[in-house]
């Protein structure tokens, strides 16, 4: 990561946070209506635009 400027990384950190399912208690509190997150990636199906 030493190469990657800061801006970089900060995008790629957001795409780390926003690739994460959604918490317990959202899928206790909609009856698992919400089960997965859409946005949800995996690192070699799909590159990122950064």
């Amino acid at each position: 990561m030493g190469k990657k400027t800061v801006g970089v990384k900060r995008r790629l950190a957001k795409f780390l946070k926003a690739n994460r399912r959604p918490p317990l208690w959202v899928m206790m509190k909609t009856n698992r209506r919400f089960v997965r997150n859409p946005k949800q990636r995996h690192w070699r199906h799909k590159k990122l635009k950064v």
